[in-house]
Parts: C-alpha cells; sequence; structure tokens
C-alpha cells in the first residue's frame, strides 16, 4: 500500500484532551455507568415509556441483572443473544453482560424468521433473550422458538430460551475484550457478526459523545436501533457514559418525537437522513410548526446526506445539521464534524482524534472530474476497530489487516483543512463509457425535486457497459410523473450520469433504522423484466 498513513491529531474536546479522555478509559462498558450511579444518585439517566430510572436505579439494576445472568448459568465469554427494540430491558442486559465478561449480540426483532435464524445459527448463543415489552415483533420470535415467559418486576415481560450447550469464547484481559456483537444485514448471504470491544465502544462514547457535549442535564432522544452500532455506541452509551439521560423509543414515529422535544425538552437528537426527511414530510402535511423549546444539537449519519436535506431541516430547526462518517467494523464513528464547525458542504467532518487513515489510490480512473482528484479507498486504524467477524476467518481477512488496518470499502477524498469528503462506495461505483458516476452526486440532483422524498441510485451491467437505475420515493399525494422528473434532471447532470431508468415507488426498502436496501434494489434491477 504506497499511500502515505497519517494521524489525527489530538484537540481539546469539551475542555479535555483527547489524549486525555482516552487513557482514562475503563476497561469494561458497564463501569463509568456504575460508578455514574454512585456519583450523579438521583440524577435521571433513563427513560422508557411510562418508566423513569436514576442513575442509582440503573446502577441496581445491572447488578441486579448480573446476578440473576449467573443464576442462568451465563459463563465468561458466551454469547447472549438479545432479540429485541431499544428499552430499559435492552440496556440493562448489555451493561449486566458486560459485568460478567460475556458478550451480547444485539439483532433487531423486526428481522424476518430466516434472518434472526441465520443469526442465532451463527452466533451460537448460550440464551436468546427476547423482549417481549419492549416489541411484538420479540414476543412473536420468542413464542415460535418455544422461549420460556418471564415476567420481570423491573425489566417488563421478556421470554428466555433453553440453556445452550455451547463453547465460551477465551476471556481477554482489558479493553481487547468483545462487549457486542452487532449483524450487518447479510444482503451478500451470511449475515456477519461484527466483533465491538469494550475498548472501541468507549472510545466512540467518550470522545463522539464529548464532542456533542454531552452531560449531566442532557436529554438525548434513543430512536436509533441499538441493533445498529450509531444507536449502540454514539446514542446510548454516548448519554450514560457522559451522565446524560436516554430517552430510549423503540421505533421512529414523528408524532411521538415531536411531542418528545416541546414535552420533554429534548436537548440533543440524533437520527439517519431519511427520519429527518420524514418529519419535515409529516410536519408540512400536517401544516404544524415545530416547537423544540430546548434542542440545542442534531446530527444525521448511517447513510450520506445530500445538501438539499440538510438544507431545508437547518432551515426548519434554526440549528446545523451536523453529519458523520463510519461503519459497523469501526465502532462506528470514524468522522464527524465538530460543534462549532457551520458548513454548507456535504463535508463528514475531520478523521476522530488519534486515529490513523490513509487513502488508497483508485488509479487513473478516478480522477475522471476535479472534484474526486486525490480520492482513494479510506483504510482506517485505532482502538475503535473491530477484532474480527466472529468465526468467519476469510471475511475478516478480506477487509482487515494483520497489523490493524481497516479497508472501509468507502471511496473518500480530503480538502486542505483535512475535511474528510465521502464519494461514494467503492462497490458501489457505476463506470459508464469508461466515466465513474458516484451514486449519492445522482441521489443529491433528485432529491432536490420538492415532490422527492428519497432517492437510492444503484447500476446495472448490460452488454459492456453500466446503466445508471434510480429508485424514487415521492411524497405522500404527489403526482410527479417520470417525464416531469427527467425534464427536472437533465439541465442539472452530465448527460453520463443521467438515469437510464427512473422507478417510481412508494417506499424506498430500508432497515429498522431507515438505511436504504441498496442490496434488494440491486436485485431487483438484476431481474428479468426490469430491462
Amino acid at each position: 500500500m504506497a499511500s502515505l498513513s497519517r494521524q489525527a491529531p489530538d484537540e481539546l474536546i469539551f475542555g479535555r484532551m483527547a489524549s486525555e479522555l482516552v487513557a482514562e478509559l475503563p476497561e469494561r462498558i458497564s463501569t463509568r455507568v456504575l460508578e455514574n450511579a454512585e456519583r450523579l444518585g438521583a440524577e435521571p439517566a433513563l427513560v422508557d415509556g411510562e418508566i423513569r430510572w436514576s442513575y442509582a436505579e440503573l446502577g441496581r439494576e445491572i447488578r441486579a441483572a448480573a446476578d440473576w445472568l449467573d443464576s442462568l448459568s451465563i459463563r465468561p465469554g458466551d454469547r447472549i443473544m438479545a432479540v429485541s427494540e431499544n428499552g430499559r430491558a435492552l440496556v440493562t442486559l448489555l451493561l449486566a453482560a458486560s459485568e460478567r465478561d460475556a458478550w451480547v449480540a444485539i439483532v433487531n426483532s423486526r428481522l424476518s424468521a430466516r434472518e434472526v435464524d441465520a443469526i442465532r445459527d451463527n452466533c451460537q448463543p448460550r440464551r436468546v433473550f427476547y423482549t417481549s415489552e419492549a416489541s411484538p415483533d420479540a414476543e412473536a420470535h420468542g413464542e415460535r422458538h418455544g422461549a420460556a415467559v418471564h415476567a420481570s418486576p423491573s425489566l417488563g415481560r421478556l421470554r428466555i430460551s433453553p440453556l445452550a450447550e455451547v463453547e465460551p469464547e477465551p476471556v481477554e484481559a482489558g479493553a481487547n475484550q468483545v462487549a457486542a456483537m452487532i449483524y450487518t444485514s447479510g444482503t451478500t448471504g451470511t449475515p456477519k457478526g461484527v466483533m465491538l470491544t469494550h475498548g472501541g465502544i468507549l472510545y466512540i462514547a467518550s470522545l463522539s459523545g464529548g464532542m456533542r457535549h454531552l452531560c449531566q442535564g442532557e436529554r438525548v432522544y434513543g430512536v436509533l436501533p441499538m441493533s445498529h452500532v450509531f444507536g449502540l455506541s454514539s446514542v446510548c452509551m454516548g448519554s450514560l457514559y457522559n451522565g446524560a439521560c436516554l430517552y430510549s423509543v423503540p421505533r421512529f414515529d414523528a408524532p411521538a418525537m415531536l411531542a418528545a422535544l416541546e414535552h420533554e425538552r429534548i436537548t440533543v437528537l440524533q437520527g439517519v437522513p431519511a427520519m429527518f426527511a420524514r418529519t419535515l414530510e409529516f410536519l408540512r402535511r400536517e401544516e404544524r410548526a415545530l416547537v423544540a423549546p430546548a434542542l440545542r444539537y442534531i446530527s444525521a449519519g448511517g447513510s450520506p446526506l445530500d445538501g438539499d436535506l440538510k438544507g431545508r431541516v437547518q432551515a426548519l430547526f434554526g440549528l446545523t445539521l451536523h453529519n458523520g462518517y463510519g461503519l459497523t467494523e469501526a465502532s462506528p464513528t470514524i468522522s464527524q464534524t465538530r460543534i462549532e464547525d457551520r458548513f454548507d458542504s456535504n463535508t463528514v467532518g475531520r478523521v476522530l482524534p488519534l486515529l490513523e487513515y490513509r487513502l488508497v489510490p483508485l488509479g487513473e480512473s478516478g480522477e475522471d472530474e476535479p472534484d474526486y482528484a486525490g480520492a482513494g479507498e479510506l483504510w482506517v486504524r485505532g482502538p475503535n476497530v473491530m477484532k474480527g467477524y466472529f468465526r468467519q476467518p476469510t471475511a475478516t481477512r478480506a477487509c482487515l489487516t494483520e497489523d490493524g488496518w481497516l479497508n472501509t470499502g468507502d471511496i473518500a477524498r480530503l480538502d486542505e483543512d483535512g475535511q474528510l469528503y465521502i464519494v461514494g462506495r467503492s462497490k458501489e461505483l457505476i463506470i459508464r463509457s469508461g466515466f465513474n458516476i458516484y451514486p449519492p452526486d445522482v441521489e443529491a440532483v433528485i432529491n432536490e425535486h420538492p415532490d422527492v422524498t428519497l432517492s437510492a441510485v444503484v447500476g446495472r451491467q448490460v452488454e459492456g457497459d453500466e446503466e445508471v437505475v434510480a429508485f424514487v420515493q415521492c411524497e405522500p399525494g404527489a403526482t410527479l410523473s417520470e417525464t416531469e422528473l427527467r425534464e427536472f434532471i437533465a439541465p442539472r447532470l452530465a448527460p453520463y450520469k443521467r438515469p437510464t431508468r427512473l422507478i417510481l415507488m412508494e417506499s424506498l426498502p430500508a432497515t429498522a433504522s431507515g438505511k436504504i436496501l441498496k442490496g434488494r434494489l440491486r436485485d431487483m434491477v438484476g431481474r428479468e423484466g426490469m430491462a
């Protein structure tokens, strides 16, 4: 790899140097939360519907749940699987397992039976916990698996599988021990369990949380699923590590979120771009004004943020919509805009302090346009990088070197100020008539149309070339035609970037966290009849 490696510099984060914050990270994700239970006592820690726990109460529940895991024969190095949506049961199980050196594979209960079963087969958990009270889907999976009902006075209704005779993993001393596994969506077939360490999650909780000025008294709206690493590390652990109050919400619902912004005086709101798009759509449809008296920080992540949506969100909220970039394999954050940043561009901010990074050149084909000069495949190394994919050494070696460098698979560029820009996925790059086409470029133009909510662009192989296919989700009630949209796009895109096909849909397929499932769209264009 001939590209030059760099390390992001140390910097001041909310009054402390990043190196100081990293030096004081504990060995377990539960340690600081239990210290906060002693230090903050009656301060609010967790809100789950009508249930409100102080830090002292959360600490007691974590310790009680750790003893409960002992009684269920959970051993150090065991995997437990939580089929769940956000709620106090999932938070408590995660932190209790941390105290016992067990790993938690967090699985979104909204996955299909086939997907859940494939993850269970790979994970080989000692027990599976289904958080029935938080999730009707979890209850259904538990019932399907014949799991026993357990009515916990504090955690609510659960189901628990019988004990499985499985081999525990070796326990490592220190922060390199695995704390959680997040499974990738598995669009390529077998789902992959990303092994995230205590140290990696804590690095994100401390630095990313510090960059948002999280501290005692802050109220964080936690609607991003903990089965998604953004929801786990940045939102949940970022809040509890720094002494803020986490509002744990199982599913996004625009009216419920708007009510919380107004009546609970939420101060920090993190989401995926689709969540913000749907909020704008709801307010416009209902002809309602936004009321968010205490909100001071908003950010988007999990999928690309286009400039049009960013501008509309900022105009509505009267706040900078912060942006960042990461992936599950990096726990997840690699870069984010700093709290004082005010950018009109689509930068994903500077690389987090102390991380090493490099751009591996793509070759001449990556230099089609001046905007992408110097673009390359982004590789990173640091404490947030995963240990690998669980029991899949071949898949691990395909993206992670023995000396710890992770190939993100994303094409990026840096400007003269060190701002990082994600150009596209190397696997999603479309090459048409010898020209490189980066799907976010095309999507950003389509999304500028006032009747468009979301779009997703994929490539389709044709004889000797590739063509551009755009899937478009329109605003409810919109009467936008394909012809009108083509007329809108034509003056805004170079001819080679214009979609060959425009497919208007009621809704684009997406994960529970709002991430568009491009693999499914590529499957659709590959079928007969789509030509």
